[in-house]
């Protein structure tokens, strides 16, 4: 068994979103097995302490404050990932939020705020980075999309829409790109103790309600979703391209 199947050292990573939550975890999982990880985030001061913490660790960690939703913070992120390596390997889509509502109650700047947090940031940043994934010679690309990408969930239209063309992008890149020895793969999580959840899981009576629906009987872990992501991205799922892994609990298995 080649045990270098099984790690991470020397690869270059992005992970957008990566203070908190899903983001925060898949940072640390990466590092954990051995690769460098430029992390992103809207708030310059919470980035850099956080990168702080993971230095002082003895991990190798950087970060840039940009907007990712933007075309001028996606650019910036790029051109941090010249300065400080002048490739990648690994870029994780993990950004992403949302504004439950019902669907004839969304205004149009609500929705445009949601398409470009969740979906613009993610394509964008694709076609930014995929010279350099190419160069790299196993590439990869890993979006955190959502059960609400598969299924109905009470996340509402919006959010649910940006997760499911998540994972066709997957899809179409991993067809187009796969000449290239670049693989795009997904993971779609249900339920996650992220500050994001929180705000819903707090009521119990919509916590018992998903509890109900998961066959585990149990809410998922930030480190759940990282170890999927991780894995995806070794050179043990080498053959292992356009697919959307649920991290669910069981969830999107369940029929009646």
């Amino acid at each position: 068994m080649e045990h270098n199947r099984w790690n991470l050292k020397g690869k270059r990573a992005v992970v957008t979103g990566g203070t908190k939550g899903i983001g925060r975890a898949v940072v640390e999982e990466l590092l954990a097995l051995g690769a460098e990880v430029l992390l992103t985030a809207r708030n310059e001061k919470e980035t850099e302490t956080y990168v702080g913490q993971l230095r002082s660790r003895g991990s190798t960690a950087y970060s840039v404050a940009a907007d990712v939703s933007t075309p001028e913070g996606r650019q910036q992120v790029m051109e941090t990932v010249a300065a400080t390596w002048g490739g990648l390997d690994i870029l994780v889509n993990n950004v992403g939020t949302n504004i439950r509502k019902k669907t004839p109650d969304y205004s149009a700047p609500e929705v445009d705020f949601l398409l470009n947090t969740n979906l613009h940031s993610a394509f964008g940043l694709c076609q930014l980075a995929y010279p350099l994934l190419k160069i790299s010679g196993a590439g990869n690309i890993i979006h955190v999309s959502s059960v609400a990408g598969l299924t109905h969930v009470r996340t509402g239209a919006v959010y649910g829409m940006t997760k499911a063309a998540m994972v066709q992008l997957t899809r179409n890149l991993a067809v187009e790109w796969a000449p290239d020895a670049v693989r795009v793969n997904a993971v779609a999580p249900w339920y996650i103790r992220t500050p994001l959840a929180e705000t819903v899981l707090q009521n119990p009576v919509y916590l018992n309600a998903v509890l109900d629906r998961t066959p585990m009987r149990k809410i998922g872990r930030p480190e759940d979703v990282a170890a999927a992501v991780a894995f995806l991205c070794m050179p043990a799922a080498a053959y292992i391209t356009g697919q959307c892994l649920a991290v669910d609990g069981g969830f999107t298995a369940l029929g009646f």
